[in-house]
């Protein structure tokens, strides 16, 4: 009997220890797949940091090349803003039309002003002075081709006639014209002599004298009711234009040579 208690207490103890066994055995296992599952993420974790570091090298790279040219843009954009504000200078030809437009804007004709000063050759040094004798120049030579005009209507009117002596008056108004922009021009070639205000009081008086004579010569052929004022007005106004811009870049000469930090000369 205590061989059979013996033999049964044994088997009872086996069968109390099987549960434990198995459980100590799973969890062993358990533990084992959690290391190679550690070690599979560490692998691919690595392998992953691996692919993006040339990746972030590209990015911070680019990062730092943007922020280069930031700061050379900006000391340069800097160093545009700090110079000294001297006279200006025509260092391209936006900044020599920029000048033009701020000659031109005081006209009474800015796009015909802008239109035939914006094509001349830019001297190193913008100076209203030489515009103004430029827009003479122009005001001049279209004057002296419109000349000739009453000359040629004179041949196709009936003479005598009013139309024929109103065409006489024009021939008469426009050589007075041309002279009196041929004086301002003379004026301000006169040697080495400096314009000063009562010179340019005399050139302006010039200048007005010379846009009488085409409004007077206009006058006198619409009071005869010819048939040519249309002609003679689409044939003058270039004239008329030039002369008057030339006119108000005289009367504004000294407020501009101050805009461009100098004085008459």
């Amino acid at each position: 009997m205590a061989y059979l208690a013996r033999s049964i207490s044994k088997t009872t103890i086996r069968t109390d220890m099987d549960p434990i066994n198995s459980f100590i055995k799973g969890y062993d296992k358990l533990n084992h797949l959690e290391d190679q599952a550690a070690l599979a993420a560490s692998s691919s974790s690595s392998s992953s940091l691996n692919r993006r570091k040339p990746l972030v090298f590209t990015i911070s790279f680019f990062l730092l090349f943007t922020l280069i040219i930031g700061a050379v843009v900006g000391a340069l954009v800097h160093f545009s803003y700090t110079q000294s504000p001297e006279s200006p200078t025509l260092s391209s030809s936006s900044s020599y039309a920029d000048s033009i437009k701020t000659i031109c804007n005081v006209t009474q004709y800015p796009v015909s002003c802008f239109s035939a000063l914006s094509t001349l050759n830019a001297s190193p040094k913008f100076d209203p002075e030489l515009i103004l004798k430029a827009s003479l120049k122009i005001s001049l030579a279209h004057l002296s081709n419109l000349s000739s005009l009453p000359k040629t209507l004179i041949l196709r009117a009936k003479d005598p006639s009013p139309e024929a002596a109103a065409l006489r008056d024009c021939e008469s108004l426009l050589e007075d014209a041309s002279a009196q922009v041929n004086n301002t021009m003379s004026a301000m070639e006169a040697g080495e002599e400096m314009l000063t205000d009562s010179k340019v009081e005399d050139m302006r008086t010039w200048m007005s004298s010379a846009i009488t004579d085409l409004e007077t010569c206009l006058d006198g052929l619409e009071e005869m009711n010819s048939g040519v004022v249309d002609e003679v007005k689409n044939a003058m106004q270039p004239s008329k234009e030039f002369t008057s811009n030339s006119l108000a870049i005289l009367a504004n000469i000294k407020v501009l040579l101050q805009n461009f930090n100098l004085s008459m000369h």
